[in-house]
């Protein structure tokens, strides 16, 4: 970066709702305790129901070019100060561009213009990326095409000062587990379904409450019990589609409205959190952020700050206006993207409505990726915090004690602590009647929610991850699989290694099912933490699978729903 002036991104925001410009102005992108920014945004509010797609485009014609004038103002308002550029030499904004408009860097109010590329709804991206087009040709600047939702996760590590945290993004379209490394963002976990805030807004359309529903909820919520609804988490992945349906055919059947808003809550954004917690324990790290508009909520702020100070870890979530889709975090991220070289083309510039996050090379961070043999919180010399237990190993055998989560409500914890502990002893003992290695089961306690097992390996599959190990876990799912359960979590961390054999462990997020789509789900989560943790991991995937289907009875209807679990991927 020239050192005679700050660095300068006009940025142009519009995935769906915001019709959103920004300018970004700073002495260096990797600090910001030396910057500002400027926020233009009208947002598209329906009279009714969530976001109709033709609307949302007609608001974005609408609505952009005056956002971007007013960002481009504010640009050469700060160019004034720094005596960058003559404001009077931009007039003009209604023309095309031509070539006396091609200024240089030195002319220019601005640096670079930064756009979001994806993912959203194609018509309205289309829009932004003519204006952000229009506008580089303009000043004769460069383009950068930023993805939506690493701007999202990169906004929460800028200003938290984090090295490499995990990410929980919690948006309208989208919701999913974000971790950094070899270079790329990788997704942990996500919907199996569909985005948070969309399925909160489908409970409110079915109450004819208007767009958007999650600040609705959150009122009447302040006013209500607790209600039991279901809980549907595998691995690092979750489910809303059954909640959303029970929810409906409650209030249908006359429970109060106050009370299944409260139980909404409690329970999707339990999920969200118990995941977070997942993710924590499988990368090791100890840092968390936060993105997206449902980041808002202050329970479920609340929530994962309590989940962050039980474990030790920390918690960062940004200010409301760079929560909510904004281009204040296009601005942000294409500045980085600038210095490092990461830009892109005129021809090359083309929106991508499921511009996936692990799509986009990390050009702009050194490679912090997390410590993969660490354990994720060591209480002392023989106590570990993994994802929601604390386990202690003596003697030849470990104790493992699921600890009330102080984040969820009484009843749900107490319900979810005893049905796993029941389940974990059950299925470790099934799985090692049909054959796969798992400790023994000494002791077991579900009203404490305590297990005492034989003391198995000396170390986790995330530390040493090789093509025989991992073909020994595609065996040992293809036995339980045949069995007629799943294991539910079989990550990495839930692989343990010793010189000649391969255990399973954890079971508590098994079940008993002859559903293929169930099977596929524990093979799916298995890849996801091979990505997350190794580095060879197609290599890895692809051995894992082989060894699956040579095992399986009847490999071809789980490989079927496995693939058609990986084409319905929000990022897709």
């Amino acid at each position: 970066m020239d050192g005679s002036r700050p660095l300068r991104v006009l940025a142009i925001e519009g995935t769906a709702w915001a019709a959103s410009a920004a300018v970004f102005e700073t002495s260096d992108p990797t600090r910001p305790d030396d910057e500002r920014v400027e926020i233009y945004t009208d947002a598209y509010e329906p009279d009714s129901g969530g976001i109709h797609p033709r609307e949302a485009a007609e608001h974005m014609h609408e609505t952009i070019p005056e956002v971007v004038a007013n960002a481009r103002e504010t640009a050469r308002e700060w160019a004034d100060e720094s005596g960058g550029v003559d404001a009077d030499s931009h007039d003009g904004d209604a023309r095309q561009p031509s070539d006396d408009d091609r200024r240089s860097r030195e002319a220019s109010p601005i640096d670079a213009v930064a756009f979001s590329r994806g993912p959203g709804l194609g018509p309205c991206l289309r829009i932004v990326g003519t204006a952000a087009r229009a506008t580089a040709q303009r000043f004769g600047v460069p383009l950068v095409g930023v993805n939506h939702m690493v701007a999202h996760l990169e906004i929460g590590r800028h200003r938290s000062g984090f090295d490499s945290p995990v990410c929980l993004n919690a948006s309208g379209a989208n919701a999913h587990i974000l971790g950094y490394r070899n270079g790329r963002y990788r997704v942990l976990g996500e919907t199996m379904d569909t985005g948070v805030g969309n399925a909160i807004d489908k409970f409110t359309r079915h109450l004819g409450w208007s767009h958007p529903g999650g600040p609705k909820v959150e009122q009447r919520a302040r006013d209500g019990e607790f209600v039991d609804l279901p809980y549907v988490v595998k691995g690092m992945d979750f489910s809303f589609s059954g909640i959303m349906s029970a929810a409906k055919q409650a209030v249908d059947d006359g429970e109060a409205v106050e009370d299944v808003c409260f139980g909404l809550q409690e329970h999707i954004f339990a999920m969200l959190t118990e995941v977070s917690e997942r993710a924590l324990s499988l990368t090791g790290s100890g840092q968390l952020v936060l993105g997206g508009g449902v980041a808002q909520n202050d329970r479920l702020r609340e929530m994962l700050r309590e989940m962050c100070d039980q474990r030790g870890a920390d918690f960062y979530a940004p200010e409301p206006r760079f929560l909510r889709d904004n281009a204040g975090m296009i601005a942000v991220l294409g500045a980085k993207m600038y210095e490092a070289g990461d830009t892109i083309s005129i021809e090359d510039s083309a929106i991508d409505s499921n511009f996936r996050p692990d799509q986009v090379p990390v050009t702009w961070r050194e490679a912090d990726d997390w410590t993969a043999d660490g354990d994720s919180v060591r209480l002392d010399d023989t106590a570990v915090q993994g994802a929601e237990a604390t386990v202690t190993i003596e003697d030849g055998t470990v104790s493992k004690r699921r600890n009330p989560r102080a984040y969820r409500h009484d009843r749900l914890d107490s319900r979810l602590r005893r049905e796993r502990t029941r389940l974990e002893a059950r299925l470790t003992s099934q799985a090692r009647r049909v054959g796969v290695p798992t400790p023994v089961v000494e002791d077991v306690d579900p009203d404490r929610g305590r297990l005492v097992f034989e003391h198995v390996g000396d170390r986790d599959l995330r530390a040493n991850p090789t093509e025989s190990r991992v073909r020994a876990v595609g065996r040992h799912l293809a036995t339980i699989h045949d069995a007629g359960f799943v294991h539910g979590d079989p990550t990495t961390r839930n692989v343990r290694l010793s010189a000649d054999r391969t255990y399973l462990i954890d079971f508590g997020l098994g079940y008993f099912t002859d559903d293929p789509e169930d099977y596929a789900m524990d093979l799916h989560v298995f890849d996801q933490s091979l990505t997350g943790t190794a580095d060879d991991s197609d290599s890895l995937i692809a051995a894992a699978r082989e060894a699956y289907r040579a095992s399986s009875s009847d490999p071809g209807p789980v490989l079927d729903s496995l693939e058609a679990i990986e084409g319905r991927g929000r990022y897709q």
